[in-house]
């Protein structure tokens, strides 16, 4: 059952890309080697590494996603990485445990059970496509601890206005 709950801000380090449904490991598979740079930095994450969904127009099969780990303070980011502040604020959470595959439906349930509560997202839509100031996949489990994604454990946030 979804949960709204108050959250800080939050800095972290991530990357950016514009991708579609089928290319997510272009920033997902930057997760260890941002984890791995800030370790070699003497800085250890905050919390779990994340997606971060900027823009989705799923019409036009386009996104623009952030992989992103959260530090204890800001950090001076180098090459094509870069430094951001996950906003303080209502959030609803829900957590899903199972393959990655299944997200999409959990989303489609949050959104719904929202809508019946009257609840507005920190969301705006324009040429069919929605900007979010901050929707939130956590990644709670380390696929070298569970190599199996039907085991593994996700936290949906999603902000609300």
């Amino acid at each position: 059952m979804p949960q709204i709950i108050e959250l800080p801000e939050r800095p972290y380090v991530g990357v950016r890309a514009t991708i579609t449904m089928t290319t997510f490991g272009v920033v997902g598979d930057r997760i260890g080697g941002i984890i791995a740079w800030l370790l070699g930095r003497g800085v250890a994450p905050a919390g779990a590494p994340f997606f971060r969904y900027r823009e989705i127009d799923l019409a036009g099969d386009r996104l623009v996603v952030e992989a992103g780990v959260p530090v204890p303070s800001p950090v001076e980011p180098e090459a094509d990485l870069f430094a951001g502040t996950l906003p303080a604020g209502r959030y609803v959470t829900e957590h899903h445990h199972g393959h990655p595959d299944g997200l999409a439906a959990v989303h489609d349930r949050v959104r719904a059970w929202a809508a019946g509560k009257g609840l507005a997202w920190d969301l705006t839509e324009k040429d069919g496509t929605e900007h979010w100031g901050c929707r939130l996949e956590l990644y709670l489990t380390n696929p070298m601890d569970e190599p199996d994604p039907n085991h593994w454990d996700t936290e949906l946030q999603l902000r609300l206005t």
